[in-house]
């Protein structure tokens, strides 16, 4: 059975709704039916060294990862392996478990192939996802750890720092997100002093790379100042960028939540673009947002980003999509004469 016919039965389900069913699916797939993982990483999974990259001193069998908020409690890692993804993130994740907020708080915008979202970082807590991972790390994909802070937490700090030595042996790398607009006052960590002091004590902590999420919504010199005080402290790279608040894009009267997908693609590209002017050859850039064809991906990686990430498309378009942007952009390599795309990365930069 193809996504485009499960697709309208999903869509009649709320956005919500539809991925928990998601989310049980994949899960029965790898509990009682583990064939099917077989057949799906034949279908789906491509083996081509035009596309590998070592990175952070991972591997990466290509360059596509699936980003966070997917797979928020680690428990379709397995499932979505087999998909054709070139590395994992789970979270965002917080040291407690907690619910996020209120209720309908997932919202389909279909015509523009976009979601908003209000989550608030709802998930199981740090215990039982470590548990949960210890099973299965190391894994066969790159790990990455999404971590935030709990809603309720006065101790922001603490709350990172608690879930860095409690991960520093289950992931490959963390991202720190201050980025998500679903947590009251996170965006306000976005600043020099707090993203200091987190990264000089993590570094005491860990060694494994520490990625930073940032969002779209920030002034380019803002974010500059941010990424480069942050490479200075330790940060190994950046994810550009996380959800838009820019309420302009939209044609409801919903002004709450992140918004993400097709409607942020010019914006968050932009956003890339301008960063990744002053940036590239200084740290690892990883563009996020919008992203959803193999030439979107190629321009961006073009651009300066080593890797990409995706999630809303995925709702729209199936999980072929990540198969089908690793084809087209083994085809756009060979096509401009790379043998590999390391080669291709920032080379509208040099």
């Amino acid at each position: 059975m193809t996504y485009d016919l499960i697709k309208p039965l999903l869509f009649k389900l709320e956005a919500e709704n539809a991925h928990c069913l998601t989310e049980l699916s994949l899960r029965v797939l790898n509990a009682v039916f583990p064939s099917a993982l077989s057949f799906l990483a034949h279908n789906y999974i491509i083996n081509d060294e035009s596309l590998k990259q070592d990175i952070l001193g991972l591997e990466f069998s290509n360059p596509v990862g699936l980003a966070g908020g997917f797979d928020k409690n680690a428990t379709m890692i397995k499932p979505l392996s087999t998909l054709g993804f070139g590395f994992l993130e789970f979270g965002t994740f917080t040291p407690k478990a907690q619910k996020g907020n209120e209720k309908p708080r997932l919202f389909r915008l279909s015509e523009q192939e976009s979601l908003q979202n209000a989550m608030g970082f709802n998930n199981q807590g740090g215990d039982k996802i470590a548990l949960r991972l210890a099973k299965i790390y190391p894994f066969v994909l790159p790990l990455g750890a999404n971590i935030g802070k709990n809603a309720t937490s006065e101790e922001a700090l603490k709350d990172y720092l608690d879930l860095l030595k409690n991960f520093r042996d289950l992931c490959d790398y963390f991202t720190i997100n201050i980025s998500s607009p679903n947590t009251k006052n996170l965006r306000n960590l976005q600043n020099d002093e707090f993203l200091t002091t987190l990264l000089e004590e993590a570094l005491k902590i860990t060694s494994k790379p520490i990625l930073i999420k940032i969002a779209p919504d920030m002034k380019i010199k803002n974010a500059l100042k941010l990424c480069e005080n942050a490479i200075e402290k330790g940060a190994k790279g950046f994810i550009i960028a996380n959800t838009s608040v820019d309420y302009s894009l939209l044609s409801n009267n919903r002004t709450f939540g992140g918004i993400s997908g097709k409607l942020i693609t010019e914006k968050n590209g932009t956003f890339f673009e301008q960063l990744a002017k002053e940036l590239f050859r200084k740290t690892i850039l990883i563009a996020s947002g919008g992203i959803d064809s193999g030439e979107l991906a190629y321009e961006r990686i073009k651009k300066g980003a080593s890797l990409v990430q995706i999630y809303t498309a995925l709702v729209f378009k199936g999980p072929s999509l990540v198969k089908k942007i690793n084809e087209n952009l083994s085809f756009l390599l060979r096509r401009d004469g790379f043998a590999n795309i390391s080669e291709a990365v920032g080379v509208d930069l040099k």
